[in-house]
């Protein structure tokens, strides 16, 4: 058994382990939620702005499938 002294350094630890694999476990879509809301909360305390509202809202698209991202030709063509 460890001593009283020890798990607040150690119970921090284990719930970040532990929230991670949670997390990591999630669906994609449900992921993809977590990983906006967490965003939200520390890059951006205000509402979102349109161009960032936007990008998120294309990310999930690609994402879940709404919509096919470019292939690789298309990127490189693109970028021309």
């Amino acid at each position: 058994m460890l001593a009283k002294d020890m798990w607040p350094r150690i119970l921090p630890a284990m719930i970040d382990r532990d929230l991670s694999h949670s997390a990591l476990e999630l669906p994609p879509a449900e992921r993809l939620e977590l990983a906006r809301r967490l965003i939200e909360s520390v890059a951006v305390p205000i509402p979102l702005n349109d161009a960032m509202g936007e990008g998120i809202r294309r990310i999930e698209a690609v994402s879940t499938g709404r919509i096919a991202g470019l292939t690789e030709e298309q990127y490189r063509a693109a970028l021309d």
